[in-house]
């Protein structure tokens, strides 16, 4: 049961490294989740391999441009007659270095982690207040029982929490919140 809950773990971790890399490559949905599978796979089986556990991020933004690059050669290769991808120059604008990626993986994780450590009325006003597009007060008092009035205390009580979680301590301790809330 612990090898599962550690291997659910990771990919929660890094699911979002191995989505990002694949939009740098432009990768539809479809193609993307292929790639993310493939990876997830490599890493089943070299995951013994992998010696130092900070390296991970670095072997998994890596497998995953390869696998991307891969997809994209393949598609190229079936569309013969269409303009073909130059796959450097897509691969020189994901200028988003391994540790970039990874600070933004480790960013959504903390992120994730201290909202889910809010009680479920504060989780559904946070989801509520950061939907696109925006839901109006009204609406939120109306469907969350609250009045108008709260709203805004109440958020201002949620994000507090969320800076005082550990999760996000940490990151602030390393470093890593350079990009801040919405970076």
């Amino acid at each position: 049961m612990g090898d599962r809950e550690a291997w659910d773990a990771l990919v929660e971790r890094y699911a979002s490294l191995i989505w990002s890399t694949c939009r740098r490559y432009r990768l539809n949905d479809t193609d993307a989740e292929d790639v993310g599978q493939c990876v997830w796979l490599q890493l089943v089986e070299h995951v013994g391999t992998i010696r130092d556990p900070a390296a991970l991020p670095g072997w998994l933004v890596t497998t995953t441009r390869r696998e991307c690059v891969r997809v994209l050669r393949s598609a190229s290769r079936e569309h013969q007659g269409e303009r073909v991808l130059d796959l450097e120059t897509i691969a020189a604008e994901t200028d988003g270095t391994a540790e970039q990626e990874m600070l933004a993986a480790e960013r959504h994780a903390a992120l994730r982690e201290a909202l889910t450590s809010l009680p479920p009325a504060w989780q559904q006003l946070m989801a509520m207040l950061t939907a696109d597009p925006p839901v109006p007060y009204a609406e939120i008092s109306s469907r969350l029982d609250i009045a108008i009035g709260s709203i805004g205390p109440t958020r201002a009580r949620c994000l507090d929490r969320i800076r005082r979680h550990p999760a996000i301590a940490r990151l602030a301790d390393s470093g890593g919140a350079g990009g801040g809330a919405d970076g």
